[in-house]
């Protein structure tokens, strides 16, 4: 879905994972990025695994709700060497996909170094490094947590790459 022409486009940045998953929506017009909102959405470990992914998939498409992006970007996650680990934190990158696809958003995935490179200006950033530079980029959004910096650097990066795309006549 894209924005129409009179309104700067939002984007959702989606960080997986099954105790925290951080969002943030930013919004593009030309080269300028304004920070909409973020947030870190973490259900109780107590939980059941099922309850869990249905907090997480209801909260996300709550914010779809809330701040109505025309598109949406998930960074891909690390693969652990703990193959349950894995599987679960699959289970959450579902939602992450699940939610905004269902919504009508077009999803892009992101490699966590392609992010970095985006916002810090190389791939083998520290999520210090990654907070500081979306502290300059987006001013207005205030000290975040690393979850909810690390889903802003990932709709940077999706804003980066459909510019580049726009440039090589491919968007």
């Amino acid at each position: 879905m894209n924005a129409p022409n009179h309104l700067p486009l939002r984007i959702l940045g989606l960080d997986p994972g099954l105790r925290r998953t951080g969002w943030g929506v930013i919004a593009i017009e030309g080269a300028r990025l304004t920070h909409i909102a973020h947030g870190v959405i973490a259900p109780k470990d107590t939980l059941p695994f099922a309850e869990r992914l249905l907090i997480l998939f209801d909260a996300i498409a709550e914010v779809i709700v809330l701040h109505a992006p025309h598109e949406a970007a998930v960074e891909e996650t690390f693969m652990n060497n703990n193959a349950a680990s894995a599987l679960k934190l699959g289970h959450a990158r579902a939602c992450c996909l699940i939610a905004p696809a269902r919504a009508g958003l077009s999803v892009a995935e992101y490699a966590a170094t392609v992010v970095k490179k985006a916002v810090v200006g190389t791939g083998s950033a520290d999520k210090a490094q990654v907070g500081f530079m979306i502290r300059r980029l987006l001013p207005t959004a205030g000290d975040t947590t690393a979850d909810a910096a690390d889903a802003l650097a990932v709709a940077i990066a999706h804003a980066h790459a459909r510019r580049a795309r726009s440039y090589l006549g491919a968007a």
